[in-house]
């Protein structure tokens, strides 16, 4: 890769995060304060909770963000501890959507749907159709970032250096690893599954590789929350704990199935051909799958929590 790729792997991933962030912030101008308020009325019954989490994550785009929010609201006593931890394993389902519209690949048409969002959102003078025009305007330079990042990384096919470095994938746990770091880095499992994705779909990783990638962006993400309850009170640090520990034993749990059965192929055998659908698929199943362990066992990880970091 030459300075113009890099320049252009770094602009186009700008985009992204950008496009995301205008998207969340439009959704969040039209609902207001009821997400609060629904949170904090409609999370005694861990099912609708779980849905809340799902539903609200998927709207905001962002689980990391709807976690920092639960840090607070149980920081100051709004919510008990018990409830936010359904409402983080609703939001561990709800971050997939993200996934699944990038694997759309509707770049083509993006700069057409970024025009009509920016035309929306500049020229008329509507708040609702302004934030109208955000959302839209959002997605389709979310979906520019990743057509400029998949242009830009298809040097790397030509790279010998890296080629050698995806053989080390092959390892289970130093793809879970890189994952991790990664995630860690750039603060956002949605950023770490489009440009997955994108070396997905120039035929630079398999899915047997970027399941255990997956499975790091997963605990990667948790740093967010972690960082955030640091100066909150001892409840919203369990929350973090909570998050972090769910996430780990997800990624042991679907590493054995991986192992031990042929999980990726029944994936693969869903969308054939369809590598980035393929990878959200993945990402989507192995969340709902900890999120269903994690609901018949919430008591037993709660003491764990309890046991690692006393109240």
């Amino acid at each position: 890769m030459n300075i113009q790729d890099i320049l252009g792997m770094i602009g186009g991933l700008s985009l992204f995060l950008f496009g995301m962030s205008m998207m969340s912030g439009g959704l969040e101008k039209i609902a207001g304060n009821h997400l609060e308020n629904i949170l904090k009325k409609l999370t005694y019954n861990k099912w609708i909770a779980v849905g809340m989490g799902t539903i609200i994550t998927a709207l905001i785009q962002s689980s990391s963000a709807m976690t920092v929010m639960l840090v607070g609201f149980v920081n100051s006593g709004l919510m008990p501890l018990e409830n936010a931890i359904w409402v983080v394993m609703g939001a561990n389902i709800g971050t997939t959507i993200t996934g699944q519209m990038l694997a759309l690949d509707i770049g083509a048409l993006s700069p057409l749907v970024a025009f009509m969002g920016v035309v929306m959102f500049v020229f008329l003078d509507n708040q609702k159709i302004n934030c109208m025009g955000e959302i839209i305007g959002g997605f389709g330079i979310l979906f520019m970032g990743l057509e400029i990042m998949s242009v830009s990384l298809m040097p790397l096919k030509d790279s010998s250096f890296f080629l050698f470095l995806l053989q080390w994938l092959s390892y289970p746990i130093l793809a879970i690893f890189v994952g991790i770091i990664f995630t860690a880095i750039i603060q956002s499992s949605s950023a770490s599954i489009g440009i997955l994705q994108s070396l997905a779909k120039i035929g630079l990783v398999s899915l047997e590789k970027s399941a255990f990638i997956i499975f790091g962006f997963d605990i990667g993400t948790c740093m967010t929350a972690f960082l955030a309850s640091l100066s909150g009170s001892r409840s919203g640090k369990q929350l973090a704990l909570f998050h972090m520990i769910l996430n780990i034993f997800g990624t042991m749990l679907f590493t054995c199935i991986c192992l031990l059965t042929p999980f990726i192929e029944w994936v693969a055998m869903l969308t054939p051909n369809l590598i980035m659908t393929q990878i959200a698929n993945m990402h989507t199943l192995f969340n709902i799958g900890t999120t269903l362990f994690a609901l018949f066992f919430d008591k037993y990880l709660l003491q764990l929590v309890y046991k690692i970091l006393p109240s």
